[in-house]
């Protein structure tokens, strides 16, 4: 093969060769040049963590050293603290130490004191010893003197002293006692007035007055045949489902309601009022609304009993007992309710008893159910004071209780202090202004004398009986009484009150005395 041959072969391989090497050497240095910037990267970034690193050393010791400041401040604060304790608690261990030393001088000298004491109360008893051997001795030669001059013996002398103190002291004693017993019946019989007295003046309350019979306008004549009925049969249904008798007034338009039991005359008024607004008046119609009547009249007297008992504050009261309560609520007693009258005296009843220091719920408790036999009395053989012991101690009332409401009309004896209270507090409150109708003329006569009275005095201009009458205002000229002589003329009044009236109670005389000065400027 000839050179230009090899040479035309060579020289591309040549090439090739050239340019591969070419081509390692840049990619060497390519990659040399890659890793110095990844080296100075990763310098840089070593840099920057060596920074960081610093600067977190940093915080981390400048917020050690601010822990460590405030751990110290805090330790010295505390530390401060407990010294102030320690320092207060020295002062106070210094001030006991000294109270202590104090009190230990003291007790030396006390000591010393009391040993004195006892060292002179030594010499003193035996002085005092010595001083009884010469009584003794003194007494005896005495004794034997007296038994040779009265020829009597010791023994027989000192039974004749004995005796002669004994009727001494006999007497004496007589003589506290009957001084005590006087003593104590004024007093008693204060105690007794003033407790009443203070009841009634805390306690007032409306009477309730129902007759025997009731009154119903009818709207017409027309209304009037209608509850009539044809030849009577309506009113004579009336009569039959109500057990009350119906009277038609021919010349007024009124129907009368007449019947002794005020529960069937409740029932009755009910009914035909119903039946008047109604329209329909028939037997069958008749029967139905007494019916519902019944029901209502039976609703509204145990409202009644369960208001009786709030009132009272009563509780552990058999159901049985309500209807009796309610029909009290019907019921009338000299023209009192009997259950207002019930609850009166069970309020006064309890204030007396709280004043004499017994139980104020049981005596609220007899007051409530001393006339409960009124509501059987008519179905019942005897007192109602007796039936209504016996209705009670069926229901499981209390022993006391069902005694005090036996015994409070006196009917028994007994010892029960309730009972005589039931009686103290049924003749206030029958006798209290405005209780009963028959008192009225009574009471407005009562009122109309204390007035006179007052007014007859001289120097009065005007006088008023206020509070039902337990007040007499005096209103009086000041020219003509002066203030000593206001106080007189009380006193004066009083007097001819008391001599003149029966008080019943306390009357409050006031005198009022009024000078006014009047002046104009022009």
């Amino acid at each position: 093969m000839s050179w230009e041959t090899m040479t035309s072969w060579l020289a591309p391989i040549f090439v090739v060769l050239l340019g591969l090497l070419a081509g390692y050497v840049l990619h060497a240095v390519m990659m040399r040049r890659r890793m110095a910037d990844e080296v100075r990267e990763a310098q840089n970034k070593v840099a920057a963590a060596r920074d960081e690193a610093d600067h977190i050393l940093r915080e981390a010791k400048l917020a050690a050293r601010e822990e460590v400041v405030r751990a110290m401040e805090a330790f010295e604060a505390e530390h401060a603290g407990r010294r102030r304790h320690l320092t207060v608690a020295e002062e106070r261990l210094a001030a006991l130490q000294a109270d202590l030393d104090r009190r230990a001088a003291l007790l030396e000298k006390k000591t010393a004191v009391v040993e004195a004491r006892e060292a002179e109360l030594a010499r003193r008893m035996d002085e005092l010893e010595g001083v009884r051997r010469r009584l003794d001795e003194a007494r005896a030669e005495t004794e034997a003197r007296l038994s040779a001059v009265a020829h009597l013996s010791r023994n027989e002398a000192r039974q004749i002293l004995l005796d002669r103190l004994e009727q001494e002291l006999v007497a004496e004693r007589a003589a506290v006692i009957r001084r005590h017993q006087e003593e104590l019946v004024r007093t008693t019989e204060a105690r007794a007035r003033e407790t009443i007295l203070a009841a009634l003046e805390r306690f007032a309350a409306d009477q309730v007055n129902r007759a025997t019979t009731c009154s119903i306008s009818l709207p017409d004549d027309e209304m009037k045949g209608r509850i009539i009925g044809r030849e009577g049969r309506n009113i004579r249904s009336l009569e039959a489902e109500t057990g009350c008798t119906f009277i038609v007034d021919d010349t007024a338009r009124t129907l009368v309601i007449s019947s002794f039991d005020p529960v069937r005359r409740e029932v009755a008024r009910r009914t035909v009022e119903v039946l008047i607004d109604d329209g329909r008046i028939q037997p069958a119609r008749i029967e139905e609304v007494a019916a519902r009547a019944r029901q209502e009249v039976e609703e509204i007297g145990r409202k009644a009993a369960l208001d009786a008992l709030d009132e009272l504050q009563l509780s552990g009261v058999d159901p049985g007992l309500l209807p009796l309560l309610g029909t009290l609520h019907f019921r009338t007693s000299f023209s009192q309710n009997v259950l207002r009258h019930s609850v009166e005296m069970g309020h006064l009843m309890g204030l007396m008893a709280a004043d004499l220091g017994l139980d104020a719920a049981i005596a609220r408790r007899v007051g409530l159910f001393h006339d409960i036999g009124k509501a059987l009395s008519h179905k019942s053989e005897g007192p109602h004071a007796a039936v209504g012991a016996d209705v009670l101690r069926r229901h499981g009332e209390p022993q006391v209780v069902w005694e005090a409401v036996a015994a409070h009309h006196h009917e028994i004896a007994t010892d029960n202090p309730y009972a005589s209270l039931a009686g103290a507090a049924d003749g206030m409150t029958a006798a209290r202004p405005g209780a009963r109708s028959e008192t009225t003329e009574l009471f407005l006569r009562r009122i109309g004398r204390l007035e006179q009275i007052g007014a007859s005095f001289p120097g009065v201009k005007q006088c008023f009986a206020l509070q039902a009458g337990r007040e007499l205002r005096v209103f009086v000229a000041p020219e003509q009484v002066d203030d000593n002589a206001a106080l007189v003329l009380a006193r004066d009044i009083a007097r001819r009150i008391h001599a003149e009236m029966p008080v019943g109670g306390q009357i409050k005389v006031t005198v009022i005395r009024e000078t006014r000065c009047v002046e104009y400027v022009h």
